[in-house]
């Protein structure tokens, strides 16, 4: 099977090189386009006005290839944010199967009905950064086929994980896994000051190393994630809620916060709520 990745970054990458077929990268940085097909044995080649210009990757000179304009599978590999535009100027190179890798599912799926009514469907997010493979992969089988079988399958050979879901199960997820996620680190990022060492407590610890992982990450992805997703809005309101409660007030919050999180018995044995008993072990 021969595969066109459109979009060279990390996560392309990774999927050109997690499959078992014969990929070629195309990206508007074409240099981003080389070096992936060098790391993964492919091929790059230029996307101009319908027709391709191949560059082959694995040469150590600039010769052109025979280029085609039509591929077994398409896959999506760009931001979320450029997805259906991505697919809108793609999917007809297409000839079995379209794919994308955006993170977000809906309006892929949409686009891709619209575009590629004709061929195999599947949207996939990988829930992991590309040097954190192999991990949970969502999936949203729209069209099912021989062709993205044999994608999934090779995915599942190389160790990940495939979660079976809906577009809009999905993304109703990442309101609460991505954006309010994102949103209460990076809040707790921004705000918090520097403590002497030997004052931390462990919920303190766990916070500043997620607050040193997220900020390690590329600005833009975050970006996009709170531009498709919906929650930030939501710890916000949550935040001001905990600012302007009096003491009567914040132990109520409290209280319905611990209801979600925890089932079964609200008191402890010494009729202090289950959370309150939990916090005075791990955090004082």
């Amino acid at each position: 099977m021969d595969v066109l990745i459109v979009g060279a970054g990390a996560m392309g990458t990774w999927f050109g090189s997690a499959i078992d077929a014969d990929v070629t990268f195309a990206d508007l940085d074409h240099d981003a386009a080389v070096a992936a097909a060098a790391e993964t044995g492919g091929s790059a080649t230029v996307l101009e006005d319908g027709a391709d210009a191949g560059v082959d990757g694995t040469l150590e000179t600039d010769e052109a290839t025979d280029a085609t304009d039509a591929y077994d599978a398409v896959c999506l590999a760009v931001p979320m944010t450029h997805i259906t535009e991505a697919i809108a100027a793609h999917a007809s190179r297409a000839e079995r199967a379209v794919v994308d890798v955006s993170g977000v599912m809906a309006a892929p799926i949409e686009a891709m009905q619209r575009h590629a009514p004709d061929c195999e469907r599947v949207s996939l997010h990988p829930l992991f950064a590309p040097a954190r493979a192999p991990g949970s992969i969502a999936v949203v089988r729209d069209a099912d086929g021989p062709a993205t079988t044999a994608l999934l399958d090779a995915l599942a050979a190389r160790g990940n994980e495939l979660v079976e879901t809906t577009a809009r199960e999905h993304d109703d997820a990442m309101e609460t896994v991505q954006a309010m996620t994102h949103a209460t680190v990076l809040s707790f990022a921004l705000a918090a000051e520097s403590v002497p060492d030997g004052f931390e407590t462990p919920i303190y610890e766990q916070l500043r190393t997620l607050a040193e992982h997220v900020t390690a990450g590329t600005p833009r992805v975050y970006a996009d994630i709170q531009a498709t997703f919906e929650g930030a809005e939501q710890v916000a309101a949550a935040a001001g809620a905990i600012a302007d409660a009096d003491a009567t007030e914040l132990e109520s919050l409290y209280r319905d916060a611990a209801a979600q999180w925890h089932e079964g018995a609200t008191e402890s044995s010494d009729g202090q709520p289950v959370a309150d008993s939990k916090a005075e072990e791990t955090d004082r």
